[in-house]
């Protein structure tokens, strides 16, 4: 009797075991179904609509660059890529919502050269720029002009050189603001050649340009869409461009280094990012979507007009040139003794 109830002891000991297997089995399976492995849910990118992040004001030119990218990527990936306009801060409004975003590949960035000077110039900022964000893909250049009022007794670089050595602090030139893309090229030009310049913060170019057409100022850096047509009307007077080869658009005014000035080479980028730790078939399938955009004639055409000359680079290209560009602009904003709050 006794082995006879040991026996059934131990039946029901391997059944109980038995079902507790199966349940743990049923629970991971279960578990599996809810949740695929990180790999297999990266296949399925994109599978909601994407964020694009622009940190500027609506109607200006990385608004206008970024809404015509957003529309053909979209179209490539499959899913709809909205402009969401997040303008303040010199970037870094958007760069912070960016930061803290979920590293997944739906919220992404399209930034200009800013995002090397924020690094430098916003030394309280929440996030790292080049740790906690990554460049992913580049979108193109904007090429810069030197334009005067044309009550400015110059017409080239030499001469406003000389007449800013003549009559020091007399040139008042005109930018989007303290630390913006307007302003630290011109103030590296002041420390580069010893000038005596002083400088005239709007919000935003667009007042800027109104008063360097009227003469209540003498001089702007701008990109050169944005001040074209007034070079053509012959409202202002173009001295040089910013870049280190010549501009299609205007293709017999020299650069700066050209007349002269070593070493000044500044030609605006544009790209986009996304947060750091986005999974790297994410990131790539994102930046192949870009490649593709840019080269679609119709695109080219698009962006051209807005000036900017679109170029599909490999990601590392892009990733050095930030963190170069990063690097350079450090040392100038320092020597500048520039900073923002």
């Amino acid at each position: 009797m006794q082995d006879e109830h040991d026996k059934r002891a131990s039946v029901n000991r391997r059944a109980g075991a038995a079902r507790r297997w199966m349940a743990a089995l049923a629970a991971t399976l279960c578990a599996g179904l809810a949740a695929p492995p990180p790999a297999q849910a990266q296949d399925g990118w994109p599978n909601k609509p994407l964020t694009m992040l622009i940190p500027y004001a609506p109607g200006g030119t990385t608004d206008i660059i970024g809404r015509i990218l957003a529309d053909k990527v979209g179209r490539i990936l499959g899913q709809t890529v909205v402009a969401d306009n997040r303008g303040g801060a010199g970037g870094t409004i958007a760069g912070t919502m960016l930061a803290r975003s979920d590293p997944n590949g739906y919220t992404i960035m399209l930034e200009h050269i800013g995002f090397a000077f924020n690094a430098t110039l916003y030394p309280h900022l929440s996030y790292d720029p080049l740790k906690d964000i990554t460049p992913v893909a580049y979108v193109g250049q904007t090429p810069n002009v030197l334009v005067v009022t044309n009550s400015l007794p110059v017409h080239n670089v030499r001469e406003f050189l000389d007449y800013a050595r003549a009559h020091p602090g007399a040139i008042n030139y005109g930018s989007g603001g303290v630390g913006s893309a307007g302003h630290l090229p011109m103030a590296w030009l002041q420390s580069k050649e010893h000038l005596q310049l002083t400088h005239i913060p709007y919000k935003g170019s667009g007042p800027a340009i109104t008063d360097l057409i009227s003469g209540r100022i003498e001089a702007m850096l701008l990109p050169i869409p944005a001040v074209l047509p007034y070079i053509h009307s012959g409202q202002v007077r173009p001295i040089a461009t910013s870049g280190a080869a010549r501009a299609a658009s205007l293709p017999d005014l020299p650069t700066m280094m050209e007349a002269g000035v070593k070493g000044f080479d500044y030609e605006p980028w544009y790209g986009v990012f996304v947060r750091a730790g986005t999974p790297p078939p994410v990131v790539s399938k994102l930046h192949d979507a870009i490649n593709q955009a840019l080269q679609d004639p119709e695109t080219q055409k698009k962006m051209l007009e807005q000036g900017l000359a679109v170029q599909a680079w490999p990601q590392q290209k892009f990733q050095q040139t930030v963190r170069d560009d990063t690097e350079k602009w450090r040392g100038i904003i320092r020597s500048l003794n520039i900073k923002m709050n």
